[in-house]
């Protein structure tokens, strides 16, 4: 049987490969001239200041958390919940595969990536890697991200997370969408024809 301390270490390597692609990313979207923190129409389009403030707090809340979790707080056991060493491993095994997917995604819009809903002067559309056949690979592998942080903390906790964020995604795709549609027109319609939200459009 293995130890919670094993699940928390596979924790931890998850995580801290996520961090290191993500701030790789940063600083490259940053040295190139792009912006990291929103502008005031991105702040709009994510529903205004208060919202931006809430985002805000809740991934200093986040992070907090996380902290905690790693450092084997006794209350954040209270909410675990039965699962069989096998299925925790695989979603130490998703969780993999998601940074891998986001890597490539990463990869694939190199300086063009931004966190906030906003595109940089020189944005074009990016149409290849896995963008080829769906709009949202991102999001996906945030999914299934989500997915397996749930399956391997066994956590209550990481589950109403990964819903809320997932939630939150999904609400927040209309306006990036929409962001796209004002920017890049039919062009940007023709490529939803074609392509899937978050998988491959199935085609007959």
């Amino acid at each position: 049987m293995t130890t919670e301390s094993a699940f928390r270490l596979a924790f931890v390597i998850l995580l801290a490969a996520l961090f290191a692609m993500r701030f790789y990313f940063m600083i490259k979207v940053r040295s190139s001239g792009g912006r990291i923190m929103p502008d005031e129409s991105a702040i709009k389009r994510e529903g205004g200041r208060g919202f931006f403030i809430f985002r805000v707090v809740a991934f200093v809340a986040l992070m907090a958390f996380l902290a905690m979790y790693i450092a084997g707080m006794a209350w954040i056991d209270v909410f675990m919940f039965m699962l069989p060493d096998w299925l925790r491993w695989i979603g130490f095994s998703l969780g993999i595969l998601s940074v891998a997917f986001m890597t490539w995604t990463q990869v694939t819009l190199d300086t063009q990536w931004s966190a906030q809903l906003q595109l940089r002067d020189d944005h074009h559309l990016i149409t290849t890697g896995p963008y080829a056949r769906m709009r949202h690979p991102l999001y996906t592998s945030m999914f299934g991200w989500g997915t397996a942080l749930s399956l391997l903390t066994a956590n209550w906790i990481f589950v109403a997370v990964s819903v809320l964020s997932i939630v939150g995604l999904i609400v927040r795709i209309p306006k990036e969408e929409q962001m796209m549609i004002e920017t890049f027109g039919e062009k940007y319609k023709a490529y939803m024809q074609r392509t899937g939200r978050f998988f491959p459009k199935l085609r007959k």
